[in-house]
């Protein structure tokens, strides 16, 4: 049971979507944000990659809700599926990644362990890799984002999906349709 009244059967609107459906004027903007780092067309940042970053972040927030929800998410939209995800979530330098991802992952790391955390060493480690700045930019958005939705789910104690196909479910609609 949510910390609040959330005046709607949440079992019906688990994790994150039971707050937004709360807060509907908080939520757009909410899932405007989520469009524009997740899922909205990017010059050199495929969305799986996007979402993977979310997933890892939300992992070390230990959010289950979101970090399963965008395991899911990146599961769908990235090649190698659930299995790499779930690689590189666990251990990003075991993963079978790129440089420019492991990277990247780094700097979102230190993103959720604070902001000051990241170091010009960890930008110029991830350029070296491949990463763009537009992309250096866009991981630290992504994780310091995802800060912020994983207290938002976690801080309202929100419930988590009875059945877990319905991660996948949700994957199939996100990947074709976005947040919006």
């Amino acid at each position: 049971m949510a910390h609040i009244d959330l005046g709607l059967d949440e079992r019906e609107y688990p994790g994150i979507t039971g707050p937004l459906k709360f807060r509907p004027e908080t939520a757009a903007h909410l899932n405007a944000l989520a469009e524009a780092l997740l899922h909205a067309p990017h010059p050199t940042f495929p969305a799986g990659e996007r979402e993977l970053i979310a997933a890892y972040v939300s992992g070390l927030n230990e959010c289950t809700f979101c970090h399963t929800s965008h395991a899911a998410f990146a599961a769908e939209q990235i090649n190698g599926g659930m299995s790499l995800v779930s690689a590189a979530c666990a251990d990003p330098d075991d993963a079978p990644l790129s440089d420019r991802m492991r990277a990247l992952l780094v700097i979102a790391a230190s993103v959720q362990r604070g902001g000051r955390q990241v170091t010009l060493a960890q930008a110029d480690a991830a350029r070296a890799s491949g990463a763009t700045d537009l992309e250096i930019h866009d991981t630290v958005l992504i994780a310091a984002a995802f800060c912020m939705f994983n207290r938002y789910v976690d801080g309202l104690g929100t419930v988590l999906p009875d059945d877990p196909s319905v991660y996948a479910h949700r994957a199939r609609t996100i990947a074709a349709q976005g947040y919006l």
